[in-house]
């Protein structure tokens, strides 16, 4: 079958379920919003069951076809959900993924969430044994160009009006983070009258957003700030955001900073592999000098990190994210407590 955009899988679900759905991408909220509209179709015909599986490499594979073949004693179908973040199964996972592809059970749909998926992950067999037999949801990433056309589409599907200035404004604020855009316009819903945005509606309902955001976390960390960044982070806490979230910001930010020092490397411009990864104009100088201070073996250490964080808030590892959110803000910020040596035995716990 085909791949789909997010934006048409409403439409394909309406007409025909497909027994495999492949979500895969690196936005958070678009791939949470294609999981529920495949889970909800699922559930108007009749898969009231779901198990849900997170894998990592000890994952037991054969739990997965066991799930397949055995029948349910409360329902006659279920959803059997397979969190693969790295979206490399290994060998014995390619195996299973094929032997559940060829011949996938009536009573069974079967949805697995991964992140982007590379070139040569795209060309093994399982990824094309599923791809024949269900359907690929391919999730691409807003880029800041398209970002206000996307907020101006929510904000009509959400029943509300907003002129060009509102919407860049917003645009400016969220940066990227399409989950942080979506809970404003919530807020936009539950504040007006008449359904109309103006700019100083979005301007009052930006400025009244938390006291400790997490763009303003991530920005004192870039800029080496540690004393503003802990405050930061303690207050974000303390006002019970999600660790996830915090997390979401800050990989993001992690990755660019990867992405581009790969590029000076090999010769680029800054400017260009700025504009390459996403970051706006006004970022720049930012960006350029926490690559000053953070060196590409730190930057790779910082990565490993946010994923074994990434693990933790999961319950795949035994450790506090908050703990470690904020040894990795320190370490972004300058304060250097990781090494290649102490990194691997904290992700060992």
């Amino acid at each position: 079958m085909p791949k789909l955009r997010a934006e048409q899988l409403g439409a394909a679900l309406t007409k025909q379920l497909a027994p495999i759905y492949l979500v895969s991408g690196d936005e958070p909220l678009l791939i949470q919003e294609c999981c529920d509209q495949i889970r909800a179709a699922a559930r108007k015909n009749g898969f009231s069951e779901r198990e849900l599986y997170h894998i990592d490499t000890s994952f037991d594979w054969g739990q997965l076809l066991a799930s397949a073949n055995s029948l349910s004693l409360f329902a006659e179908k279920k959803i059997i959900e397979v969190r693969m973040p790295s979206g490399k199964p290994g060998d014995k996972g390619g195996k299973a993924l094929q032997e559940y592809a060829q011949s996938p059970a009536p009573d069974n749909l079967l949805l697995i969430v991964t992140e982007k998926l590379d070139g040569a992950t795209q060309k093994s067999k399982w990824f094309k044994a599923i791809e024949d037999a269900g359907q690929h949801i391919q999730i691409w990433p807003v880029t800041p160009a398209q970002l206000p056309r996307w907020i101006g589409v929510r904000l009509q599907q959400s029943g509300l009006h907003a002129d060009s200035d509102a919407i860049d404004l917003l645009a400016s604020r969220i940066e990227g983070n399409l989950l942080a855009a979506a809970q404003e316009i919530e807020k936009l819903k539950l504040l007006t009258t008449d359904n109309r945005i103006s700019y100083e509606m979005m301007a009052s309902v930006v400025a009244d957003s938390a006291r400790y955001d997490v763009f303003g976390l991530t920005d004192k960390a870039l800029h080496g700030d540690a004393r503003a960044a802990v405050r930061t982070l303690q207050g974000l806490k303390t006002e019970g955001t999600e660790p996830i979230n915090i997390l979401w910001a800050v990989t993001r930010e992690i990755r660019a900073l990867v992405q581009i020092s790969q590029a000076v490397a090999q010769g680029k411009h800054f400017e260009w592999a700025a504009k390459q990864a996403g970051v706006w104009d006004k970022r720049q100088p930012l960006i350029q000098a926490a690559l000053r201070r953070l060196k590409p073996a730190q930057l790779q250490q910082l990565l490993r990190k946010a994923n074994g964080i990434d693990k933790a808030v999961k319950g795949m590892r035994n450790a506090e994210p908050w703990d470690e959110l904020l040894d990795l803000i320190l370490n972004i910020a300058g304060v250097q407590s990781l090494n290649a040596h102490n990194e691997r035995l904290s992700l060992k716990s």
